[in-house]
């Protein structure tokens, strides 16, 4: 559209316009990754309570041999990726819209990322040495 209503179709201010405000487009992303992490949750999470059953009430021993299955290790590790991620992501999206201080706001956010980090690794590290039996 041209002529002078052509300004008038858009609802952005001009200085919008020339800071390139408006919609990031990331949000759509964010929710897909969600979803994807919440339905690798729900494949993986049957095989995890039945490891957690099998646990209940062992040794050590029985323990580590439990969890030194090549399966069990690698069940158990993709559900911790996928929780924390799908934690990650949500926690996030709770930052973001909730937070309005931009320095709060990215401060926050790195914090998410290092905290989800650090959980992602203890849990990850827990199950190697769980399943090496050291």
């Amino acid at each position: 559209m041209s002529g002078p209503n052509s300004s008038m179709s858009s609802i952005r201010t001009p200085l919008a316009r020339v800071r390139g405000l408006g919609s990031a487009r990331s949000g759509t992303s964010d929710f897909w990754r969600q979803r994807v992490t919440a339905v690798a949750m729900i494949v993986l999470i049957i095989p995890v309570i039945v490891v957690v059953m099998m646990l209940l009430g062992r040794n050590h021993a029985a323990a580590t041999q439990i969890l030194g299955s090549p399966f069990v290790v690698i069940v158990m590790t993709l559900f911790t990726i996928a929780s924390v991620w799908h934690m990650k992501i949500g926690m996030q999206v709770i930052i973001e819209d909730y937070v309005h201080d931009e320095k709060l706001k990215l401060a926050l956010i790195i914090g998410n990322n290092f905290f989800s980090v650090a959980v992602a690794l203890a849990a990850i590290y827990a199950i190697l040495k769980l399943s090496f039996g050291v």
